[in-house]
């Protein structure tokens, strides 16, 4: 039979005796349209937190059941597909649906989300849960794909069958959120007056009896209250991939679809990362001229000010980043692409899912590894945030460029291809070879574990829902800002610190890289620079630079860059007496690197050593907000300290390798 939605009324029908605020769960399988049900109860009454006790983020959000009413809280949990839990966020979410001891969280009652189009998958995890005797509401979403479909459910057939309500439910319009608002409330009201006797559909016997019994009671249920009509042979999602999932196609289309992502992302934040820069700069100079000179000047404007614009600037790269994950993913084909890697993937170890979190990373290390958690297996979690690092990000960038102008520029290789981009691809490719080599070996040294199976199902298409989309962008780019602002920030003002000191008695602070005044001589400038304790740590360490073909000037550079790999650009501008532009690429620092003399006369900057000097930018971890968010995400510092050891040795070894090879090829 067909379902007639009855529209919200205005007058409130909530039980006399619920007073008290509610704690609802949302659960359901993964591409349930669980998280959508989610957004259209709360709208944007959302925050993003940790689960108590475990470092895994819970989104809950705030739902309006009734006028007289407080709102209730309701929480987003992680998808599963049974109360058998296969990873950490599955355990998770089963410990608060059966009202394990381990979690604080008590919910009042749960909303499962069974998807409409594939209602025998989705019965499985619903009929468990109302096993355990707890106040449970079922929600058919993707009612409206299901009628569009041609099928037809009796949702009263099926409530009678299953003993508990059954709500069909439409996100994009709304339909049905009053009626499960209603089903919520009436249900816990009469669990708290003990007037319900929750009956199981399935006898209380064995484990195996049970698991015969769901699965033949799934079957009965359906047959009864499902009508499917007449369908063409194919759907629509199942002719699209044909060609999506394709062993030839699909492969070429995935690569187009990257690189149309990532052309986007680099071109069209090019503009709001100059105005950020410049609303940064403008702020800068209009403190230094409302405040006296002096530490206190220098400390809010290179220290603070520096230090949080180095970080917004990027915000426009992963507001495009999360834009684009977020409509691949809500319209079905992110999953496709993971089935497509899994191959590849699997030759180094890794599962399919691996490839988005990498993926990401080509934009930011700190949301490609806050991808991680969709990961089931810990080793290939682990695995997976140890090597994403190695993805040549947004931040490098600056680095590639400056050394492209100043050492390549104009170059042909075969008397057409520019040497520059190929520099730039040779850079890209780099990173992933390694990155899959490291896999690798860490599947079968540390990580050794057995090989896991990947189970990925394929949603059929939909059209991305935009508020959603704007939900997950607005809470994907506070949670960046917040994380990676806060960490840089505080090492911004330590190394403004470290350059700025020591100082003279009357002299002012040395300025950072960010900053330098032109009325200083700049000799003056080169001894300030030398004699702070960043220019001490320089020739501290010259010895073990070079032999990568570094001096201390470069040594500086490589020690403040550590907070941030794009702050290399501004350091050599001031170690090289060049006022910094915002850009980092003036003419005059480009000429001061090709005439820049060692102590014998040789020349500083080679082709050469611009190459060492890029690979090694390519694989140390020289990000601090990468090191904070692998703290936060593996929960323990003993694997932050090993990625940062160990790709610091390998960034080692690749420019020891590429500098003193090159020598001897006979290049100079």
């Amino acid at each position: 039979m067909s379902i007639t939605f009855v529209e919200s009324r205005q007058e409130s029908t909530a039980p006399a005796t619920l007073r008290r605020p509610l704690v609802v769960a949302v659960a359901g399988n993964p591409n349930a349209g669980k998280t959508t049900l989610f957004n259209a109860l709360t709208g944007l009454k959302q925050k993003v937190a940790n689960y108590p006790g475990v470092t895994v983020e819970s989104k809950t959000g705030r739902w309006s059941l009734a006028p007289e009413l407080a709102p209730a809280q309701l929480i987003d949990l992680p998808g599963l597909y049974s109360l058998n839990a296969t990873s950490v966020d599955e355990e998770i979410a089963r410990d608060i649906l059966v009202g394990s001891a381990s979690t604080p969280l008590k919910p009042d009652a749960i909303i499962v989300a069974v998807d409409a189009t594939n209602l025998a998958r989705n019965l499985y995890l619903a009929i468990q849960l109302i096993e355990t005797k707890r106040p449970v509401v079922l929600a058919l979403t993707m009612f409206d794909v299901a009628e569009r479909g041609h099928i037809k459910i009796d949702a009263v057939k099926l409530s009678s069958a299953l003993g508990v309500p059954v709500i069909p439910f439409v996100a994009k319009e709304r339909r049905g959120a009053h009626e499960l608002a209603q089903a919520v409330l009436t249900i816990v009201a009469e669990q708290d007056c003990g007037a319900v006797n929750i009956e199981t559909p399935l006898d209380a016997r064995s484990r195996e009896s049970r698991l015969i019994q769901r699965y033949a009671l799934i079957e009965r249920v359906v047959s009864e209250v499902v009508e499917v009509g007449d369908t063409p042979n194919r759907t629509i999602s199942e002719r699209i991939d044909r060609i999506v999932i394709h062993r030839v196609f699909g492969p070429l289309l995935l690569l187009l679809v990257m690189a149309l992502v990532f052309q986007t992302i680099f071109s069209w934040a090019n503009l709001p990362m100059n105005l950020i820069d410049r609303v940064f700069g403008m702020l800068s100079a209009a403190v230094r001229t409302h405040l006296p000179p002096g530490i206190l000047t220098d400390l809010v404007t290179d220290g603070a000010i520096a230090g949080v614009g180095s970080v917004l600037v990027f915000v426009p790269q992963i507001f495009l980043l999360f834009l684009f994950i977020s409509l691949l993913e809500d319209s079905g084909y992110m999953a496709r692409a993971a089935f497509l890697m899994d191959r590849l993937m699997r030759c180094f170890g890794l599962p399919g899912k691996s490839f988005m979190p990498l993926l990401s990373g080509f934009a930011c290390a700190v949301p490609g590894i806050m991808a991680t958690r969709t990961i089931e297996n810990p080793k290939d979690r682990l695995a997976t945030i140890l090597i994403t690092p190695f993805m040549s990000c947004s931040a490098r960038l600056p680095i590639y460029s400056l050394m492209i102008a100043t050492l390549f520029s104009g170059r042909k290789v075969f008397g057409f291809i520019s040497t520059g981009v190929l520099v730039i691809l040779v850079m890209y490719l780099l990173g992933i070879v390694v990155a899959l080599l490291v896999a690798a070996i860490l599947n079968r040294t540390l990580l050794k574990a057995p090989k896991s199976t990947f189970v990925m199902e394929l949603p059929p298409y939909r059209v991305p829902i935009l508020r959603n989309v704007a939900q997950a962008i607005t809470v994907s780019v506070g949670s960046f800002v917040k994380r990676a602002g806060t960490v840089i920030l505080a090492v911004s003002i330590l190394l403004w610190a470290l350059a700025a000191f020591p100082r003279t008695s009357g002299e002012s602070a040395v300025n950072t890289p960010a900053t330098l005044s032109t009325e200083v001589d700049p000799h003056e400038r080169s001894a300030q620079i030398r004699n702070s304790y960043a220019g001490r740590m320089g020739r501290l360490i010259e010895p073990a630079i070079a032999p990568l073909g570094f001096d201390w000037r470069i040594g500086i550079g490589l020690i403040t860059s550590f907070a941030a790999r794009e702050t290399i650009v501004s350091t050599l501008g001031i170690v090289y007496n060049v006022d910094s532009e915002s850009n980092g690429q003036s003419a005059s620092l480009i000429n001061a690197l090709l005439h820049a003399r060692r102590d014998d006369g040789s020349p500083i900057w080679t082709p050469l050593v611009g190459l060492s000097f890029m690979v090694f930018f390519l694989l140390a971890c020289q990000c601090m907000s990468t090191i904070a968010v692998v703290r936060r995400e593996t929960n323990s510092f003993r694997w932050p300290l090993f990625m940062f050891f160990y790709m610091l040795a390998i960034a080692y070894a690749g420019s020891l390798i590429t500098y003193h090879g090159g020598r001897l090829l006979g290049f100079s």
